[in-house]
């Protein structure tokens, strides 16, 4: 019995010893190497352990060569060898590893010189073998238990089938769904859990290699994980997720500002584009909904989502929806260099669909007064720590992402939930479907994920700022003061607006001071219109053909500036090429001055180009057009007299 025990404990030492050994293994393959070469290698892959995950040592329990090899071709720093557990380093480069030259020779690519650059081919390649080798690691068992919530949340027996294939197999952290949401292949919206096969976060990547697939996504970022100081406030959410997956962080994390840089894509030239958001001053997310109207393409209404943005000073609550002037709208939108909008190539992806920052008040502007449609504000139910998250995911695909605008598969709606998607990491969101903007509304409420009580009472709607009512109404009730005096034949205002500014002309002489009234903001609407009509004329007229020569000197005026003008503004869609090559992800402090200077310099020449346009604007309007909208400015001149004569003539005032 007694040598039974000893025998027991004799095998447990063993199991433990054995244990405690079960790591990675880097190995040098010195056969062919001097003492020189032995000992620079060797301090090599002791630098390359230092910077690793303890964890990562750990669950990679495999032996892995290093070897020098002189196969591999000059650009090519090293290859992971799958088969025989060999890590192969170029030989060429170990002469500038022997003399040290290689900690101060500069490269061409991105982690400057031949010494850090080797560095990080050993952190690239480990990782590859540590990505295949990873059995049933914790983000397989985060996605087990969202398959399990989903099913719990469809009342069914097991797993859904689509989760079925993916938790009966090995997992690696390239299939993790939630690296993929944050690397860029998300979810297919409406194909059953399909993902993406075009990355779309193209600007501001520190190493385009990353972008060919999730595989060399995991290494490259890998790489900045262990060695970039600045990774951490550049790549937030992806930093945090890497933290997660082991457990740890490298000392080496810089210090990051609370500040995050956007550019503001507002039509004001005069003011300065360049931002910054702290996301602790964000209250509130609201899904943020034009509602449709009876244009074919915005029928079903544009989705958006709403910052509601504190004042500076003022603590996070309720009270920060009063703060309409700090409020932010992000919406994807089918932004276009030449602003030639074609039905067809917005059904066939021939935009591009990027992250606009916008202030409210445009943004309701435009929709309420310009295009008459109401917009709702719906609060979603977001953790404080799921909405600080999102921000930041926001405002990085911001600086990053460049889509493919199709207006069926990969619209607003469907740009936004995969926003949600990624940024929030909520589990009810991954099964979640809508390519229409009104439904996705629907299903997220239905979810539970949005709060549409708010709209309940229409009166509080609109005093709370959960609601902007269409500017159609007013018109509407302006139009009915005018039925009420006046013989007018129209019935609803969308008729009196349609007619002709001469034909409206005829009804003022009859107008007392209430009517008189109405008809001049009812005048206001229809110059609104007019000069909406006008832009779409010109965009259609003139940059259908650019090569089509122009031998009217003003019109050509004209033309250029306009073209000067909207080539000049692409810089607010895609704020990354303000930067050029400078770091990546989210600007950092170094690269702010130069930011701020650029944008300053960008926006002062679209306000000289904005201003040179309005000049020359007239030109490019065919003579119906300008004849129209000649009228309609004689109108406003005729009614804002006529108003101050009657007003005179009753007693009251002087008017203005």
């Amino acid at each position: 019995m007694k040598a039974v025990g000893v025998c027991f404990w004799i095998a447990l030492l063993g199991l433990i010893s054995n244990s405690a050994q079960a790591a990675l293994q880097l190995t040098l393959d010195a056969a062919e190497l001097s003492s020189g070469e032995r000992q620079a290698s060797q301090l090599l892959i002791e630098q390359a352990l230092a910077a690793l995950p303890p964890s990562f040592i750990q669950r990679l329990d495999k032996t892995i060569t290093l070897q020098w090899s002189a196969q591999l071709p000059a650009e090519v720093y090293g290859r992971a060898n799958q088969a025989g557990n060999r890590l192969e380093l170029n030989a060429q480069l170990l002469p500038k590893l022997l003399d040290g030259s290689a900690a101060s020779t500069q490269t061409n690519r991105p982690h400057g010189t031949v010494q850090q650059e080797l560095l990080a081919s050993v952190l690239h390649e480990l990782t590859h073998f540590y990505d295949r080798a990873q059995l049933w690691s914790p983000a397989t068992q985060q996605l087990l238990k969202r398959c399990r919530q989903r099913a719990a949340a469809q009342g069914l027996v097991g797993l859904p089938s689509e989760c079925r294939g993916q938790t009966a197999r090995r997992f690696s952290l390239a299939d993790d769904p939630r690296l993929l949401d944050l690397a860029g292949w998300p979810q297919y919206v409406g194909r059953d859990g399909q993902r993406e096969q075009r990355n779309a976060q193209v600007a501001r990547s520190p190493d385009s290699y990353e972008l060919s697939n999730p595989r060399e996504f995991v290494a490259v970022n890998l790489e900045y994980f262990l060695l970039d100081p600045s990774y951490a406030c550049r790549r937030p959410e992806l930093y945090a997720y890497w933290q997660a997956q082991f457990g740890w962080a490298p000392a080496n994390k810089a210090t990051c500002a609370a500040e995050l840089a956007y550019l503001n894509a507002g039509s004001d030239f005069a003011r300065q584009p360049f931002g910054t958001l702290d996301p602790a001053r964000v209250y509130a997310v609201d899904f943020f909904l034009a509602e449709g109207n009876n244009n074919w393409v915005s029928r079903f209404g544009h989705s958006m989502l709403r910052l509601v943005i504190c004042a500076p000073g003022r603590p996070r609550g309720p009270a920060c929806r009063l703060d309409l002037d700090q409020h932010l709208v992000l919406s994807y939108r089918a932004f276009v260099g030449d602003v030639q909008l074609s039905s067809w190539d917005g059904l066939t992806g021939g935009y591009p669909s990027r992250l606009f920052v916008l202030p409210l008040s445009q943004v309701i502007d435009e929709y309420t007064k310009v295009e008459l449609r109401s917009v709702a504000s719906v609060p979603l139910k977001l953790s404080p720590s799921e909405q600080d998250a999102f921000v930041r995911h926001a405002l990085q695909m911001h600086w990053s992402y460049d889509g493919d605008y199709f207006f069926l598969s990969n619209n607003c709606a469907v740009e936004t939930l995969k926003l949600l998607r990624s940024g929030t990491a909520k589990a009810p969101l991954d099964d979640l479907d809508s390519i229409l903007p009104n439904g996705l509304l629907e299903v997220l409420s239905a979810r539970g994920l949005a709060d549409t009580s708010v709209l309940d009472d229409p009166k509080e709607a609109l005093r709370l700022g959960y609601r902007f009512d269409s500017f159609r109404e007013r018109y509407q009730a302006m139009f009915n003061v005018l039925k009420a005096q006046l013989p007018i034949p129209q019935e609803d205002v969308e008729d009196w607006l349609a007619l002709p500014a001469s034909q409206r002309t005829a009804w003022f002489a009859q107008a007392d001071l209430r009517t008189s009234a109405a008809l001049l903001m009812l005048e206001q609407a229809a110059m609104r219109q007019q000069l909406l009509l006008a832009q779409e004329q010109i965009k259609q007229r003139y940059l259908s053909d650019r090569s089509a020569p122009i031998h009217e000197p003003a019109l050509a005026r004209a033309g250029q500036a306009l073209q000067q003008l909207l080539a000049n503004s692409g810089f607010l869609s895609r704020p990354a090429e303000l930067l050029g090559s400078r770091g990546y992800g989210l600007p950092q402090a170094d690269e702010l001055a130069h930011l701020q200077a650029s944008s300053a310099g960008r926006q002062q020449e679209l306000r000289r180009l904005s201003d040179e346009l309005s000049r020359e604007v007239r030109t490019l309007l065919g003579p119906t057009q300008m004849l129209e909208i000649a009228t309609g400015e004689a109108n406003l001149k005729s009614l804002g007299t006529h108003l101050r004569e009657l007003h005179k003539a009753s007693g009251g005032l002087q008017l203005p």
